[in-house]
């Protein structure tokens, strides 16, 4: 045996290396990659995003060629600086810093030393590109916006940062990325597919020709095109409304869900985060603290909702049985309750009201009896506020709505063990919560769950998840979280009176000097208290004004919700707003032209500009 000891040492050592071989060869790739680096150089071809149009097939977002300047470290030869600097038109500080960069990310890799060169720029800086050898331009595209409007819903597009780069191989340093908005949450289907040629690169560096005749070379694939359920005319009407003012107006078609409108005020134009100056404008906008432009308040803002909340608290008290639509409660003024004769006013109306009456002027009172009602029915205020916050959940309150936007608030609909943290003994009752009947307390709703809510009264009793794309490259959006309808707890013969009630604010109510001849609107008006925490002191500003409305009653084409911060109360300017928005969607134009001479000849600048009126959404704490 041991004669054969060293031929079989001799036999496992070449097998161990041929295996060793066979691996490096046939199964890693690593060192082809590594060979292809060297001798091959890698050029990407950027394809052109997808077009964004409106519903009406307006376009809203195109595309522009764009130029950045790049470099490959190792490829670098000596070169005059300052004269590169000079056509760059950059600090040479910045020259070095970005070559650094480079370096650190690769040396074989291209890097962006200079992005977004303009045509000009490029037709001037091409011409003398010969001379800095490891330099290039890359040819890319950048969006060309074809409104002033809409910028919180379009989003941007900018450089991908090292988060990204680590998380996804597709891009390479320098590419550009959907952020925010529909460029954000369609990235995929924008982006398109880069194409790639590969050059044979002889010793010295020099291409000689494509790589194996270009049988690797693939071609750049468009971007997908994305028609919005967005009404660009609407929109922009809507945003034209609310200069000088700060809130939200959400619109939606009732009966497929698509946001019609998705306004944010203040706002700024897509085209201030387009090319060399998008860093700093967005810079300046992002630390405005103040009016917060890119703060998109239909979707982030959580408020309380007001008087609107009264429809879903009679809602829920006809579908308990606690109340019937004819049933009269009485109000003096507001509402007396508890061993201390504590008293929720109420403003100057007839008394005694039924439902549709007290819908229509907002009466506290029987409200408040409303919600005592729903709650003490059960046996125990815990059980009582978990029940009514179920029916709450049905239409879309009190959570994210799953809307195909990236941001986003849950709102607030308390359940008991909110209430039972808050009172360890647990001795608590309904008219603790009372607040809760009129959308205070402890409620808090964002303006898209507001619209929701609207529409799913409208259609009485179900909606659609809310959603902003209605089609991708011409084939309708059929995912079925938009085209499957959610139903709410509620009956839906429970909705007739409340929907009574909510027409009776325009022909009776709050809202009766609001009507547009020839269109039946149903609507609610909303005065929302809004507090804040100043040096651990709750202190009260400037009550919003909040308004909600369908129409037509029968087969509704549009609901919508109108919030505007600082706005004293409902019917004063979001009343106004929401009359102008609907008869704009329904009719194309506006005849209640002294609501709109009002509208656009009112400001509440001076509203913000009092002390601590710049911070209206802390009203949460």
């Amino acid at each position: 045996m041991r004669k054969y000891l060293l031929h079989i040492i001799i036999i496992l050592v070449g097998l161990i290396y041929l295996g060793r071989l066979f691996h490096l060869q046939i199964y890693d790739t690593s060192y082809t990659n590594l060979s292809r680096n060297n001798a091959v150089k890698t050029v990407y071809e950027y394809p052109q995003r997808g077009n964004i149009f409106d519903r009406n097939g307006k376009l809203l977002v195109s595309n522009q060629p764009s130029y950045d300047v790049m470099v490959i470290p190792r490829e670098l030869k000596p070169f005059d600086t300052l004269e590169f600097c000079s056509l760059l038109g950059i600090p040479k500080e910045k020259l070095k810093k970005q070559l650094q960069k480079a370096r650190r990310y690769s040396t074989r890799l291209q890097y962006v030393v200079v992005p977004q060169l303009s045509k000009e720029e490029y037709a001037f800086l091409q011409e003398k590109m010969h001379k800095y050898e490891g330099f290039y331009i890359q040819k890319r595209s950048l969006r060309n916006y074809k409104t002033k409007s809409s910028a919180n819903v379009l989003g941007y597009i900018a450089e991908v940062n090292d988060r990204i780069l680590r998380k996804d191989d597709y891009y390479q340093s320098g590419d550009l990325i959907g952020m925010q908005g529909v460029e954000k949450q369609y990235e995929k289907e924008l982006r398109g597919s880069k194409g790639v040629r590969y050059y044979q690169k002889d010793r010295f560096n020099r291409e000689i020709g494509p790589y194996l005749d270009g049988k690797l070379d693939t071609l750049a694939i468009k971007g997908k095109d994305i028609q919005l359920s967005i009404d660009i005319d609407l929109q922009e009407y809507g945003q034209k409304l609310m200069q000088n003012k700060r809130g939200g107006i959400v619109a939606i078609e009732p009966k497929t869900g698509e946001l019609l409108t998705l306004i944010t005020a203040p706002s700024y134009a897509p085209e201030l985060l387009v090319g060399r100056k998008r860093s700093s404008n967005f810079t300046k906008m992002h630390y405005d603290s103040i009016t917060k432009p890119m703060y998109d308040r239909g979707l982030l803002a959580e408020y309380p909702p007001g008087s609107p909340f009264k429809t879903l608290t009679g809602l829920i008290a006809l579908q308990e049985g606690v109340i019937q639509p004819k049933q009269r409660f009485s109000c003096t003024h507001g509402y007396y309750y508890g061993t201390r004769g504590r008293k929720m006013g109420c403003h100057s109306h007839s008394s005694p009201l039924n439902l549709a009456f007290a819908t229509a002027n907002s009466c506290n009172s029987y409200f408040a009896q409303s919600y005592r009602k729903i709650i003490e029915k059960e046996a125990s205020p815990q059980e009582g506020i978990d029940n009514w916050r179920r029916h709450l959940k049905s239409f879309g309150l009190g959570g994210f709505l799953g809307y195909d936007l990236p941001a986003g608030r849950p709102g607030k609909i308390p359940a008991s063990k909110y209430y039972d943290a808050i009172y360890p003994s647990k001795r608590w009752q309904g008219i603790t919560t009372l607040s809760n009947a009129i959308g205070q307390g402890e409620v808090l709703c964002t303006p898209i769950q507001l619209a929701n809510m609207t529409a799913a009264i409208a259609n009485r009793g179900y909606f659609y998840t809310p959603h902003v794309v209605k089609k991708i490259d011409n084939d309708y959006n059929k995912n079925p979280k938009y085209t499957e309808r959610k139903y709410t707890t509620i009956d839906s013969l429970n909705f007739e009176p409340i929907i009574d009630g909510m027409h009776k604010v325009f022909t009776h109510g709050t809202a009766h000097f609001l009507q547009v001849p020839g269109i039946t609107i149903c609507g609610k008006t909303g005065t929302s208290e809004n507090f804040t925490k100043i040096e651990g002191k709750r202190t009260q500003l400037t009550d919003h004004s909040i308004f909600i409305a369908f129409a037509p009653r029968e087969n509704p084409k549009i609901a919508l919700a109108v919030f505007v911060e600082n706005g004293y109360w409902g019917a004063r300017y979001a009343g106004r707003i929401a009359s102008l928005m609907i008869e704009k969607y329904l009719r194309g134009s506006i005849t209640v032209t002294h609501l709109e001479d009002w509208v656009l000849n009112h400001s509440l600048e001076e509203e913000y500009e009092k002390p601590l009126s710049g911070i209206p959404f802390k009203i949460n704490q």
